[in-house]
């Protein structure tokens, strides 16, 4: 099993103050830290733009892991990019030419990540794995937190790690949705490596950050 990396979703955090949260979630040994952008249009909500995270970026030195829920992406890569995004993960339907969006964030010296949706094919991520540093496996459809993960989509994380073993490439997965103590057991061995979740992180055993991280991350 590979090593196992947490990506707290500040989602769930206190936008109120999230430069806290981030600190206190660097102290509590998270790996990186999600960020997800929602434009109301590709996903029914809206969040925070390059901005917000201009201004967090003082808080860690983690690496943000930016999930950019918007389209057409292609022309707001740079502006995340300059924001301090360290990984920049898009969505195959939220770009006309998928390769030519991941040589967008390469030419900037970030990882890329490809996202699927529940409903979207893993097809779409196999013909490029060697391009890319992550594949997102949506557990929930995208929009809101604190839904119920969808088991069916670690047949997605298996079919892909089977692959990425096979021709030993180096791209990660990690699964964004509903995960929480239990389903993080079984996404690990599905294949996955890195862990997003917010709700479980901080709102389980009164907010411990510390505590919910290492059960999340050993369990």
């Amino acid at each position: 099993m590979p090593d196992i990396k947490i990506s707290p979703s500040i989602l769930s955090a206190d936008f109120s103050n999230l430069g806290r949260e981030i600190e206190n979630l660097e102290r509590a040994k998270a790996d990186l830290i999600h960020i997800d952008v929602m434009d109301g249009h590709f996903v029914p909500n809206i969040t925070i733009g390059p901005e917000v995270i201009n201004k967090l970026r003082k808080y860690t030195s983690l690496p943000f892991d930016v999930h950019l829920m918007i389209s057409p992406v292609h022309d707001f890569i740079k502006n995340f990019a300059d924001a301090g995004a360290d990984i920049i993960t898009i969505h195959p339907e939220a770009t006309n030419d998928l390769v030519s969006s991941i040589k967008k964030i390469k030419s900037y010296n970030k990882k890329v990540g490809v996202s699927l949706n529940p409903e979207t094919s893993v097809d779409k991520a196999l013909p490029i794995l060697s391009m890319i540093d992550l594949v997102l496996i949506m557990s929930v459809n995208p929009g809101f937190g604190g839904q119920k993960f969808m088991e069916e989509t670690l047949e997605k994380v298996k079919v892909l790690r089977k692959e990425i073993d096979t021709k030993k490439f180096k791209t990660q997965i990690e699964i964004d949705g509903g995960i929480n103590f239990e389903n993080a057991k079984i996404a690990k061995k599905a294949g996955v490596n890195i862990l997003v979740s917010g709700t479980t992180i901080f709102k389980e055993n009164g907010g411990n950050l510390k505590k919910n991280i290492q059960l999340l991350r050993t369990g």
